[in-house]
This record gives C-alpha cells, structure tokens and sequence, in this order.
C-alpha cells in the first residue's frame, strides 16, 4: 500500500466508514491513481499496473457496497470522469489554472458522496470540510507542473 493509500485508510477507518466501502474507495484511487499515470505517461511498475488491472475487473465492480449503491455512485463517478478530461485538457492545452487544480480533486466528491450514503446527512455535513481538506496536492505544487501557465 501507497503512504497516499495508507493515508486515506486511516481517514476512512477514522471516519468508521464500512469494510466494503472503504475497499471501494482504495480501489477507486488505484485505479484512477494509475490510469493517470499511464495518460501521464510515467512509469508503472508492474506490480502496481497488476493490481489496478484487478481492481478494475474484479474487485471494483463486485464490491458489495458498490453494488448496493451503484445507482448513486455512477453518475458521480461519471461526473469525476468529465472532471478529470476538462482538467486534463486545459493542462495540455496550457491553460492549467485554479479551476482546473479543483477540477482534479474530483474523487473527494465521490467521497463526501460515499459518506453521506453510508452515514446519512448529519454525519456528511460534519466531516465535508475534513472530507475536502484531504486533497494533498496544493495549488503551489499544482502550478509548478504548469509553470508558463495559469
């Protein structure tokens, strides 16, 4: 496990959110952890690409909590998706701004959207600032990726 990884465990278990729903999350972030990298073009070393080919076709898509909450979760993950190109974008294009730093962070979205289907409205409310403050990159170090830009 990642220290990034191992950091949102401890957040999640902290949080006492389910056994399958933070199994969900942690492959959520592998996944699309990876997948960046590949569009980045970085190297993935084998191990890692294994583990998110896993997650992808086995573990992401049968997990229980997944499955008991896939008409929620799909449009925000769809919506992370949208997210995550319009960022991309606008990075290749040179237009790498403030915006498209908070378009990044499209999986804490899906994590407020996690919590408050496991812990309800009040619960939602409460840790959403915790929640949001949980994105690690800083727009300083965002901006050092895109230094003629933004």
């Amino acid at each position: 496990m990642t220290p990034q990884e191992e950091s949102l465990l401890e957040h999640f278990e902290a949080w006492e959110l389910p056994p399958d729903a933070i199994a969900w999350l942690l492959d959520l972030w592998r996944i699309t952890q990876t997948l960046d990298d590949v569009v980045d073009r970085d190297e993935i070393a084998p191990e890692v690409a294994q583990k998110a080919i896993w997650s992808i076709f086995v573990t992401f898509p049968a997990n229980p909590f997944y499955l008991a909450n896939a008409a929620q979760l799909q449009p925000a993950l769809a919506t992370a998706v949208l997210k995550w190109e319009a960022a991309s974008r606008a990075e290749r294009l040179g237009f790498a701004d403030a915006k498209s730093y908070m378009w990044r962070a499209a999986y804490y979205d899906v994590l407020l959207l996690v919590v408050l289907l496991c812990q309800g409205y009040d619960s939602a409310m409460a840790k959403a600032p915790a929640v949001m403050a949980l994105y690690g990159e800083s727009y300083d170090e965002y901006r050092a990726e895109f230094p003629n830009h933004g």
